[in-house]
């Protein structure tokens, strides 16, 4: 049977120990709750423990760990934003044309950018060209990727880098270089900043240039380096010549119908797209329409030799304009005498 306490209602009793103490022992309601309590105030401990444990390991982390130059900016993985890679471009000979070089982009996790405000204008230091209100924009977005540039130089990147602040990654990506510059670039054509065919060789091959492993066969085209810049060269030259606003020109093999050199004036750096003039991304080559003119003469006199109707020896009477329908034919050079076949083309002759 219970008792109670002197002086206390609580239901409870003495327990006397072999060593002589004297010990109270609660029973009933009071000693459940008391043992709930007790029960609580362990779980607590632990909890407790835990948090502190945590904190530990990432002071040991902070301290000792990492290295003392590391910066939370530098701890990525080296992410590729676009796992394809594209072949190479060469051309006949094998002279490097186009290829793939690894560059480092800048991006940013806006849930993790502690201070946008400032870690917009210590971007906008490094990169002047970039608008402070659009990087402040960017940082305080709701997503948790957000690109801030992209194909960083060396130097840049550094800067970043050395910049420390949490919430910038680095992420490896690759970019389309073209050594050559403008040299070919309407033929080559050039890539948009992922990666993808956008004109020329690039854009029509793009399937067969995009590749998943780590080495491929270099695309070898017809163009010839050394015909590419003498051709270039004359083009340049005869526009000085003329004052002319632009010129196109292409080489060809007569026996394969290969394409020795195409080259349309202005161009471009297709390492630079974007600083293109649409003038200059315009190949006169492939996209431009003329008419024929006098070229149709040439097709003219080889009918005419082909089917019989005159001799190369033989010629026409040239010396007064030719009346047709209510058309007048003239000559803007006239001889105003007979001329030969040969003559004919050589002069460009209306009348003949």
């Amino acid at each position: 049977m219970g008792s109670r306490l002197v002086g206390s209602s609580i239901p409870a009793e003495r327990v006397q120990h072999d060593d002589g103490r004297t010990a109270i022992r609660l029973y009933g309601v009071q000693e459940e709750a008391l043992q709930i309590g007790r029960n609580r105030l362990v779980v607590a401990g632990l909890i407790f423990a835990a948090l502190f444990l945590t904190l530990a390991v990432r002071l040991v982390d902070l301290t000792v760990l990492r290295q003392p130059d590391e910066r939370l900016a530098a701890r990525v993985l080296p992410i590729e934003a676009k796992a394809e890679r594209r072949a190479d471009i060469v051309d006949r000979n094998g002279v490097l044309l186009a290829t793939d070089l690894m560059t480092a982009s800048l991006a940013a996790d806006p849930k993790v950018v502690l201070d946008p405000e400032r870690t917009a204008a210590a971007l906008s230091g490094v990169f002047p060209e970039l608008s402070h209100p659009a990087l402040l924009t960017k940082l305080n977005s709701a997503g948790r990727f957000v690109w801030i540039k992209r194909n960083l130089t060396p130097r840049q990147q550094q800067a970043v880098l050395a910049l420390g602040m949490p919430g910038l990654s680095m992420v490896r990506e690759r970019r389309r270089v073209y050594p050559h510059g403008a040299l070919a670039a309407h033929a080559l054509g050039y890539t948009d900043i992922d990666g993808n065919g956008i004109a020329g060789v690039e854009k029509s091959f793009d399937t067969e240039l995009t590749y998943g492993g780590d080495a491929a066969v270099p695309m070898r085209l017809s163009l010839d380096v050394r015909v590419q810049h003498a051709l270039r060269d004359e083009l340049h030259r005869a526009m000085a010549t003329f004052s002319a606003a632009g010129a196109a020109g292409i080489v060809m093999d007569a026996r394969t119908g290969e394409v020795l050199a195409l080259s349309s004036l202005p161009d471009f750096d297709p390492n630079h797209p974007g600083a293109a003039s649409d003038d200059s991304r315009f190949n006169r080559i492939t996209l431009g329409v003329y008419e024929l003119g006098s070229v149709f003469k040439l097709f003219t006199a080889a009918m005419a030799l082909d089917s019989g109707v005159v001799r190369l020896s033989g010629g026409y009477d040239a010396s007064k304009p030719i009346r047709v329908s209510r058309f007048t034919i003239r000559d803007d050079h006239a001889k105003n005498r007979w001329l030969s076949v040969p003559e004919i083309v050589a002069y460009s002759s209306n009348i003949g």
